[in-house]
């Protein structure tokens, strides 16, 4: 796939010169976020209430934990893993720095980012591989097995609105659209 910097359309009529973009989410990436955000809202909302639907959502979560776990292989660039442990080595100093104001530029997850990325999806994991473990014959009913899930069904949940209010600030440090980033998929390169 061609990461090569493009004229976005914006700006072009009213005589500033075209802002550059790049493809940086893939298609798959893209679906794969917004689908397991729907999923999480979903199971969220309807455990106790609507068991059918809880649990067939938490089946889906674990599909899609299982879709991104290859797609971190077999991905388009900025989908890989291969620059986690990096990014992970850097998440204290970029967190340090961010209270200044300091956010640097990535075209792909930052280290706040990815520090994000790794927790959602461990306790995205815990929590939907202890709810499938609670409906079967062995663990139905086992104390510990429920209160890891709705421990990290919790912890999920901090997570997410974290992940809202670090997007929401990175936005605003960054004065982009990420929301918009991750619909479409690209990001605008900074001119000089």
């Amino acid at each position: 796939m061609a990461e090569e910097a493009v004229p976005d359309r914006r700006g072009v009529s009213d005589g500033r010169p075209a802002e550059r973009s790049v493809a940086v989410w893939d298609l798959p990436l893209r679906l794969w976020h917004w689908a397991l955000a729907a999923c999480v809202a979903a199971a969220w909302f309807t455990p106790t209430v609507y068991d059918s639907l809880h649990r067939l959502v938490g089946y889906a979560v674990i599909g899609l934990l299982a879709f991104r776990l290859v797609w971190g292989f077999r991905g388009s660039r900025y989908s890989r893993f291969r620059t986690i442990g990096a990014r992970l080595r850097a998440a204290p100093g970029y967190l340090w720095n961010l209270r200044r104001g300091i956010t640097g530029r990535y075209l792909g997850l930052n280290p706040a980012g990815t520090l994000m990325l790794v927790a959602l999806l461990l306790s995205l994991t815990v929590s939907a591989v202890t709810g499938a473990l609670s409906v079967t014959v062995t663990f139905f009913g086992v104390w510990w097995i429920e209160d890891t899930h709705a421990v990290a069904s919790d912890a999920v949940m901090v997570l997410v609105v974290l992940h809202i209010v670090g997007v929401v600030l990175m936005g605003t440090l960054q004065r982009e659209n990420l929301t918009r980033a991750m619909i479409t998929g690209r990001k605008r390169i900074r001119r000089h």
